[in-house]
Formats: C-alpha cells, sequence, structure tokens
C-alpha cells in the first residue's frame, strides 16, 4: 500500500534568500544610506537658497545655459543635471534589474511574484488616488505618474536615520520593490512623456548600444582587457549613445537604463567564477554608484528641488491645488495600500504565509518607506507640467511635503517595533557550527 504524499509546506514570504544575497543587499543599502543623506542635504539646501534673499542667484544659476545647440545639447544645468546625471543613476538601476533577473531573487516566478505584484500595487493604487481627486481638471491628468515612483536612496537614508533593525527578509523585499518600481517608472516615461521621435537619431542611438552590447559581452576577445580596464573603451561609447537618444527626443535616462541592461552579470556558481573575480557589472558599480549617489542625485535634488514658496501666502495656496492634495493623499496613503493590500491579495492567491518571525504591520511600515517620492517623481514633474505652470511648483511641494509625512509616520511605526527587530536580527546572526554563515541561511 502507497502512502499518500503529505500536504505540501506553504512557501513563507518574505523570501529570505541566499546569505550571499542578503550580504550583496546589506552592502548595496549602506551605500544608498550615504546617498539618501546627500539627496535630502542638497535638496533642503536648494529650497531654502530659492526662498532667501538671494533666490535670483540660485534661478541664474539653474536656468544658466551651457552646450552645443546643433546636437541638441543647448541646455540648462537644471537641465543637464535631469537629462545627464540622472542618466548615471538609471544606468545603476538598469544595471541591478539584469543583475536581479540574472542572479537575484527575480530570477525564480516564486520569489519574484510577490514583490513584483507589490510593486505594481504601489504604482496602479497611487495613480488611482491621484487621478480620483484631479478628475474635476482634466488638464491635471498629466500628472498622473507623479506619486507612482519610491526614492530607494531617501527611504534608505531614513531607515539608517531611526536606527532600525529591519529583519534581512524584510530589506530584500523593500529593495525588490523598489527596483521593480524603477523598471514600471522607466516605462511609464518612456511610453508616455515621449511626444515626439526623430527616427535617425534614435536608430544612430540605438545602433551605437547595440555596439555598446556587443563589446560589453565581448570586451576579453576584442581587447584582451580586464574587467576593471573595460569601461575606459566603454564610456565613451554610452556618452554618445546617451547624446543621440537625447537627440531622438526620447528621455534620455532612457538610453542609461538601456546600457545597464547590456553589461554582463555573473551568476557565479553557473558560471564557476570565484568570489575574489570581479564582474565587469561589479566593477562598474564599483566605480559609478559612488558618482551617482555622492553626485549626480544630490545635484539633481539641488537643482529640482529649488521651489519658491513665495512666503506662507503661497505655501498655503499650494496646499488648497487639487494636484498637491492628490500626490500627497496617493503616496502617503496610496503607496501603502496598494503594496500591503496587493501582497495580501497575492500570497492568499498563491499559498504563501508571512514569515513567522514578521507581522502585517513591517509590511506597512515598508509601504510607508516607499511613499517616500524623490528623485523619479520629481523628474516626472518636470515631464508632466512645464516650468511656468503654477502646478509644475505644487506639485514639487507636494512632493517634498509627502516624502516628509511619509518618513515622519515610517518612523515612529518603525522606531515601535524597533526592539522586536533588533531580537530578530540577533536571532539570525546565531552560528553554531562556527562556519561563517548564519544557521538561518542553512535550514532545509
Amino acid at each position: 500500500m502507497t502512502s499518500r504524499p503529505g500536504p505540501r509546506t506553504p512557501s513563507t514570504f518574505p523570501a529570505r534568500g541566499t546569505y550571499s544575497e542578503a550580504r550583496r543587499i546589506g552592502s548595496l543599502l549602506r551605500k544608498e544610506t550615504v546617498g539618501g543623506a546627500l539627496l535630502v542635504l542638497m535638496a533642503a539646501i536648494g529650497i531654502v537658497w530659492a526662498n532667501s534673499p538671494w533666490a535670483e542667484g540660485y534661478f541664474a544659476l539653474r536656468d544658466f545655459e551651457i552646450g552645443y545647440e546643433p546636437w541638441h545639447l543647448q541646455l540648462s544645468l537644471g537641465a543637464w543635471a535631469a537629462d545627464g546625471l540622472l542618466a548615471i543613476f538609471f544606468f545603476l538601476i538598469g544595471l541591478e534589474l539584469k543583475r536581479e533577473f540574472v542572479a537575484g531573487d527575480l530570477r525564480r516566478f516564486s520569489t519574484a511574484i510577490v514583490p513584483v505584484a507589490a510593486a505594481a500595487g504601489g504604482v496602479a493604487v497611487p495613480a488611482l488616488f491621484y487621478v480620483a481627486i484631479v478628475a474635476q481638471d482634466p488638464e491635471l491628468l498629466r500628472g498622473w505618474a507623479i506619486p507612482t515612483a519610491t526614492d530607494i536612496a531617501f527611504a534608505v537614508a531614513v531607515l539608517a536615520l531611526i536606527g532600525s533593525h529591519l529583519p534581512s527578509p524584510l530589506r530584500i523585499f523593500l529593495l525588490t520593490l523598489a527596483v521593480v518600481d524603477d523598471l514600471i517608472a522607466i516605462t511609464i516615461i518612456a511610453v508616455f512623456y515621449t511626444d515626439t521621435i526623430d527616427i535617425v537619431p534614435l536608430l544612430l542611438g540605438l545602433g551605437t548600444i547595440a555596439v555598446y552590447a556587443v563589446l560589453a559581452q565581448r570586451y576579453r576577445q576584442f581587447f584582451n582587457l580586464k574587467p576593471a580596464a573595460a569601461w575606459l573603451i566603454l564610456l565613451p561609447i554610452g556618452i554618445v549613445a546617451w547624446g543621440f537618444v537625447h537627440a531622438a527626443g526620447i528621455h534620455a535616462t532612457i538610453a542609461g537604463v538601456l546600457l545597464g541592461f547590456t553589461i554582463p552579470v555573473l551568476h557565479r556558481r553557473r558560471d564557476h567564477v570565484p568570489e575574489t573575480e570581479p564582474g565587469l557589472a561589479e566593477v562598474f558599480e564599483h566605480r559609478f554608484r559612488p558618482l551617482s549617489a555622492g553626485f549626480a542625485v544630490p545635484v539633481f535634488a539641488f537643482f529640482s528641488a529649488g521651489v519658491a514658496l513665495g512666503g506662507v501666502d503661497g505655501f498655503l495656496s499650494a496646499l488648497t491645488d487639487p494636484v498637491t492634495i492628490g500626490i500627497v493623499v496617493a503616496l502617503v496613503v496610496g503607496k501603502p495600500v496598494g503594496i500591503v493590500a496587493t501582497t495580501w491579495l497575492t500570497t492568499r492567491i498563491r499559498g504563501i504565509r508571512l514569515d513567522p518571525a514578521l507581522k502585517w504591520v513591517d509590511l506597512v511600515g515598508v509601504g510607508l518607506l516607499a511613499g517616500i517620492g524623490f528623485t523619479v517623481s520629481l523628474l516626472v514633474t518636470e515631464l508632466s507640467f512645464t516650468a511656468t505652470d503654477p502646478h509644475h511648483d505644487h506639485s514639487k511641494v507636494a512632493i517634498l511635503l509627502a516624502s516628509v509625512i511619509a518618513a515622519a509616520i515610517a518612523s515612529v511605526l518603525l522606531t515601535s517595533r524597533n526592539r522586536r527587530y533588533r531580537r530578530i536580527a540577533l536571532a539570525e546572526a546565531v552560528d553554531e557550527d562556527g562556519d561563517g554563515i548564519p544557521d538561518v541561511y542553512q535550514q532545509s
């Protein structure tokens, strides 16, 4: 008599992943913490300067043009920050997405389904909140995508400042959620915020990206170079590709994402590559992440966050604008509602249970952190409303206000959970067999 197999043990969420993945995520979050602090500092300097007696100097600096017009590169410093420097940030997003799809948690459907669904809910629900609030004025619907983005650097900076011992699985979920969120935001920019396309520069740009991709995949064969030197050849080609895409009328940050996707990512176990040998993706991340976090994104924040509020009356006027109300409600309420509700629904459908060490209120905290929209939200504002439109500045006020509110509520909630997080972190650090890997990562 054959025995029937027992009931299948339900999967748990968030997925713990491998120890090497947890270490990589932890290292990445530490780097983003520094960048987030600089981003907050430069944004504060920008908004204070823009509302000081010396505001004229700030706007003269932001609007100062430099470049070469025949190549469509006669841009203001503010535009250079948004179109040029921010491409570095988006290049790293493309690189991180490629890594997640090749060697991270997104390569497996079972571990990818929940954060992907949560990210989708965290984009769709805020957009619906915004649309519902501004629906009476069709002109305001152009800003529907502003509250859909999450600023991972800002969110991690807040997390570091409140001293939270967020458990490793939840950290991985937060980062994966933000990465997928960025992919959706990039798609939105490419599809909905491209008015006209110049075919010739576009074809030249795609051709240059193709050349870049071939060289990135075959740099050892063509040049007999180590990864540490290959970037010297690829960087000029990437700049040319960015220039062509910009001239084509497509937001040039898309070029950064496409270039990031072309970089080969090692799957060390599959490719039999030792940990001590860096791949091209690791070299690019090592060289460009400090440039992005320490310079590119803070400079963009400095130029984008500078909004002349017009004193108390101007600030109160901004607060009554449906755009402001829509963005604040969408980020502070819509983001956590979308993320938590979609996560709950997906886990119920898939028969996945929450990690016993966590509670649903922990995911509410993550959802609130995701409501800190900044870098990409400011970029979408630039694409949604012209600089002369009052809604342009009101949108920026809303983004800043919503980010502060979301950060404050998340801080209160996560601080109250801090003692529990600390106990979980101590439990995860147990290494009874002394092999250097916490036992929690070796459980069957």
